[in-house]
């Protein structure tokens, strides 16, 4: 089995909000991957005292224990019981009401002998590739479909669409969230390979419009996870002045790869 992961902060002067892993049992069967897309905090503040990069290790760490020793529980369990199990270890301390409560995207994906199963919540992204080459994206497009002119402003954003109904969800504080996950499985013998994205990184189909799903996936199967990145941290730089691809995103996101041949 080969796999590949990159996880490259946005600047160095902030940290790295992302988390991803793969997890290979001992038993040397089936696996899992992971990846985390730490939501930036505002300026004012999110009525907790930890950092997003603590939330999003805390969160990963409880995915991956739940997803590698519990195969009994299917995906959106593991996502609401690492979700509680994380809220568990500061509600005495932060206001997990807060709306922008430190909070992630998730893709989450097992494979055994037999099944791929995945998960998939908010704007992160999971590939499939078949064995004849082609590759499936599964999206959560929930963030796509708000008309921008609701999320002409943070506030906006906050009090009418985050984690609310017509809105889009995140893993925050409420273990719910994991019922609103895109979700499914397919045979294992159907996948051949598959790759976890941020948007950091899928920004090179995305925004920049570099190819599409299968182009993406030819670039990390062929030249590595790194070469994807590095792709994507050229085009911000290109853009910096014009903006005329990242309009209002920021210049350089964090930007995380996992690739798994099964």
């Amino acid at each position: 089995m080969r796999t590949e992961v990159v996880s490259e902060a946005g600047t160095p002067d902030r940290p790295n909000e992302d988390f991803a892993v793969v997890g290979l049992p001992a038993s040397g069967q089936g696996g899992c991957a992971i990846v985390l897309d730490g939501v930036t905090p505002p300026e004012d503040g999110t009525g907790c005292l930890h950092s997003v990069p603590w939330f999003t290790a805390r969160l990963g760490g409880a995915l991956t224990e739940l997803t590698v020793s519990a195969p009994d529980l299917t995906l959106p369990e593991i996502l609401a019981r690492a979700i509680r199990r994380t809220a568990d270890a500061h509600s005495g301390t932060c206001d997990l009401s807060h709306p922008r409560t430190p909070q992630a995207t998730v893709v989450l994906t097992r494979w055994s002998d037999d099944t791929v199963e995945y998960l998939v919540l908010s704007d992160s992204a999971l590939l499939l590739q078949s064995p004849d080459g082609t590759v499936t994206a599964v999206l959560d497009d929930r963030l796509d479909r708000i008309p921008r002119d609701r999320l002409a402003s943070d506030a906006i954003a906050d009090a009418t669409v985050r984690n609310k109904e017509g809105g889009f969800f995140t893993a925050a504080a409420d273990p719910s969230v994991a019922a609103r996950a895109v979700t499914g499985s397919v045979p294992r013998h159907r996948v051949r390979a598959l790759a976890a994205l941020t948007d950091g990184a899928t920004r090179w189909t995305e925004k920049f419009r570099e190819g599409d799903w299968t182009a993406l996936f030819d670039v990390v199967r062929k030249e590595g996870a790194r070469a994807l990145v590095d792709r994507v941290r050229e085009l911000e730089a290109a853009d910096r002045e014009e903006r005329a691809f990242l309009r209002r995103s920021k210049t350089h996101d964090d930007a995380t790869v996992v690739y798994a041949e099964l």
